[in-house]
């Protein structure tokens, strides 16, 4: 390959090529700035409101684990479970979209992979959840949505974990030993089908946080905790 001593002294398509590479990296990096700044204006009152109905669930939960309701106990903790893993999605999205440093960027996308992989709502739940909104006389249509909301879940978290398990285990677990394997999957990562991920995670669970507020509201009433305490002394 002929050495230039400088860029100038190159033929035109050379030149055009140095200068396509050079501003394409330029942009890119502009472009990244923009929209961190534009993603972070757009997702603070978000962040804002996540983390208030965080720090709300966390008092409740505790006040109802004082309480002789076990349908808002485990309601409760389902709530949390799912808040606390959308949270942490939340907080590392915008640097797993646009920090300027790559390998900042690849490992917020690791945690939401990592996140969405282990994450299982069946572990807040309870086996006899159903038995339980029964008795706190909550509408079969609520507990219905609310069981083809949690299957959808499932599902979601599922495909997520048949995607994504190469990568789970070789760069989140660090189970091969070839370093190099994990060297060239962590630089390799797809961005996009991560993020197709993501999406189908949040389709999934903003069918949950419809009805989720609904059944706790019926499960919470006066007249929900007067059925299950009559209905408990019943059984």
């Amino acid at each position: 390959m002929p050495k230039y001593e400088s860029i100038a002294d190159a033929p035109f398509a050379v030149r055009k090529r140095y200068f396509q590479i050079k501003y394409n990296k330029y942009f890119m990096s502009v472009t990244r700035y923009y929209s961190r700044v534009s993603l972070t204006i757009k997702e603070r009152k978000k962040n804002r409101v996540l983390t208030d109905t965080l720090n709300a669930f966390k008092k409740e939960i505790v006040r109802a684990r004082n309480s002789e309701n076990e349908c808002i106990k485990v309601l409760m903790n389902l709530g949390l479970f799912f808040l606390i893993a959308e949270k942490d999605i939340q907080t590392v999205k915008i640097d797993a979209l646009t920090h300027h440093d790559e390998w900042k960027r690849l490992l917020s996308l690791r945690i939401i992979l990592l996140t969405i992989y282990e994450w299982d709502m069946s572990k807040a739940s309870s086996k006899n959840l159903k038995d339980l909104l029964i008795q706190s006389s909550v509408e079969e249509n609520l507990q219905k949505e609310l069981f083809d909301s949690l299957k959808l879940l499932r599902k979601s978290r599922d495909k997520a974990a048949k995607q994504l398990r190469f990568e789970r285990n070789n760069i989140i677990a660090h189970r091969n030993s070839d370093s190099l394997l994990q060297l060239n999957t962590i630089q390799h990562l797809n961005t996009k089908m991560v993020f197709s991920v993501v999406t189908d995670f949040y389709e999934s669970s903003g069918i949950f946080m419809q009805v989720f507020p609904k059944i706790l509201l019926q499960a919470g009433s006066l007249e929900g905790l007067f059925s299950y305490l009559l209905k408990g002394k019943e059984t």
